[in-house]
């Protein structure tokens, strides 16, 4: 069996310790999902109301789940897609839906299932020119681009996609005329009503066959790949990267961007491989996960081991996950950068390199991102916009231009045009991995580089999350927790300097809790699908003391919500 390289550890995994023993390597063939028989429990499992798990519920990127689990099952898609109908007619959206798949096997039968429904309710729906994949990003970008044309008749989309979840999983999510996540009014809505329908067997549902949905008149096929790719000098400065001869790979992980990559390379003459162009629903191409599961999580060095050990052959490689919202960027100097130390060489990158961008525009990002972005932002002399979990909360700033990015610590972000425009108002893989690319062109070092001169500047911060077993109960009560329960004035040595269970930027709830002082922080959350309660931590005196923090963090989650789940944890 093939070591695992010393640099595939991540900065808060010193050792493999609790990793799968095939962590880091290709998955054996029992451990690849059976398509047909995934494919067939979509269309036979009916999902039961009165049990939870088998209900509609849209989390911070839209409902998700297996067909197996009769989680993500064809009644699922029937009474989503009706409810996202209905939705439209209340709210005024009359002009074309967008719909977009990625790669998953579940992907394909909720694409045809969705449209059979769209095409029912006689709605406008965009569909890929050439029956392929269609990237999230570029799906919010052909909304915002549509709509940038047009005062009344706007458009909106569906995005049917797990993200980087497992092989059996299935996703879908509702974007609308804004081009980003819903927000949780409307998904409320859609999620209460898709319910509905299920419990009175769809009898409210509208349907026709496949066959006349594709050939209905508000079918419409849509050049997804041509818009999006002729618009990228928009953002990203490609002349740059190839007057600088920049070598780059990519890896698509068989994801949604697959035949994106060398259409960019080719269109604007860039040195650029695709490591990778299989598309195989089992993912067999994959490195396994650190808990034995195939995930296409680019931020994970074990999914993203074959990259690595490729990173001596380019001056900088990226990759993507299935549906290119998220980036993974390698250096041969640094391997995997951890996703935070990535958001925050692009946030001193961009401010210093964007004269069209509003001088207030400011910086966002969620609450458990690292605080070396504070420290950036403090530098930079530009407003940072604190917020939950969730893409949805940068939407309207990148909409109007007042946030120039919008990051999140699970590796997705966006940023704005160049000229000051708005580009996506969802995350967008692709023009981070192409902005790695940017960066070294212009400064001559890889991103990297610049993360090690920003902890020279401001100091090295140890991150690191890990979940924690809680009860339903205690997932609750630490979902409703307020700043007064928490009676500590302490956090590992160093005076508490705020306690937040609302998010500083917008005052929304963070449906948990936040802990800080001067230099570290905890943030814990209950888990929406599992008995857990996810604790990140940071601290800038190292590891020792953010053991320290965690440990100080349990002691006031069992005081705050009662005891018992402190003692057994695993690392994300």
């Amino acid at each position: 069996m093939a070591a695992i390289p010393s640099d595939l550890r991540p900065d808060a995994e010193p050792n493999r310790i609790g990793a799968h023993r095939l962590a880091g390597l290709p998955p054996e063939p029992e451990m690849l999902v059976n398509v047909p028989r995934l494919v067939t429990a979509y269309y036979t499992l009916k999902p039961d109301v009165s049990v939870a798990a088998q209900r509609v519920a849209f989390g911070t990127s839209g409902h998700r789940g297996s067909a197996f689990s009769t989680a993500f099952n064809e009644d699922h898609i029937v009474a989503m897609t009706q409810a996202i109908c209905e939705y439209r007619r209340g709210a005024g959206i009359d002009g074309p839906l967008f719909l977009a798949m990625d790669t998953h096997a579940l992907s394909e039968p909720a694409f045809a299932t969705a449209l059979e429904v769209l095409a029912a309710n006689s709605v406008d729906v965009m569909i890929d020119d050439a029956g392929g994949y269609t990237p999230t990003p570029t799906l919010s970008r052909a909304i915002i681009t549509y709509n940038r044309a047009h005062r009344s008749g706007l458009a909106d989309g569906i995005v049917i996609t797990p993200s980087h979840n497992p092989p059996e999983d299935g996703g879908f999510k509702y974007n609308p005329p804004n081009g980003g996540p819903a927000d949780t009014a409307v998904t409320r809505g859609i999620e209460g009503r898709a319910n509905a329908l299920l419990g009175d067997g769809l009898a409210g549902a509208k349907r026709v066959s496949y066959a006349k949905a594709v050939a209905a008149p508000t079918t419409h096929r849509f050049d997804y790949i041509t818009g999006y790719v002729n618009d990228l000098p928009a953002v990203i400065d490609l002349d740059a990267i190839r007057d600088a001869r920049i070598i780059m790979g990519v890896d698509p992980l068989g994801g949604a961007g697959v035949h994106y990559w060398g259409r960019i390379a080719e269109q604007y003459r860039l040195n650029l491989t695709v490591v990778n162009r299989e598309v195989d629903p089992t993912f067999r191409f994959m490195r396994v996960d650190r808990d034995g599961r195939i995930r296409m999580d680019c931020s994970s060095p074990y999914a993203m081991n074959g990259l690595i050990a490729l990173r001596d052959r380019f001056d900088i490689a990226f990759a993507c996950d299935t549906d290119h919202d998220r980036h993974g960027i390698v250096t041969p100097t640094a391997g995997l950068l951890n996703p935070n130390h990535y958001l925050a060489v692009a946030i001193a990158y961009l401010f210093a390199h964007r004269p069209g961008w509003r001088p207030d525009a400011a910086i966002g990002k969620t609450l458990v991102s690292s605080s070396m972005i504070d420290r950036v932002a403090a530098s930079l002399g530009r407003r940072l916009l604190e917020v939950p979990v969730g893409f949805k909360w940068f939407v309207d700033g990148l909409a109007d231009g007042t946030l120039g990015f919008g990051g999140e610590e699970s590796a997705g972000a966006s940023f704005l045009e160049r000229g000051g425009l708005v580009w996506t108002t969802d995350k967008d893989g692709i023009i981070m991995g192409l902005l790695g690319a940017e960066i070294t062109a212009r400064t001559g070092r890889n991103p990297g580089d610049h993360y090690r001169e920003l902890t020279a500047k401001f100091g090295d911060p140890v991150y690191e999350r890990i979940d924690a077993p809680a009860s339903a109960e205690q997932k609750a009560a630490l979902g409703a927790l307020s700043a007064d329960r928490v009676e500590a004035r302490e956090l590992a040595g160093e005076p508490i300097t705020a306690v937040l269970t609302k998010a500083p930027g917008n005052d929304q709830p963070i449906g948990g809790l936040k802990v800080t002082s001067e230099n570290g922080w905890f943030a814990v959350r209950p888990s929406g699908t599992e008995n857990v309660y996810k604790l990140y931590a940071e601290s800038f005196l190292g590891t020792d003391h953010l053991h320290a923090i965690q440990d100080a963090a349990r002691a006031i989650v069992a005081a705050a919500v009662g005891g018992g789940t402190e003692r057994s944890a695993t690392r994300a």
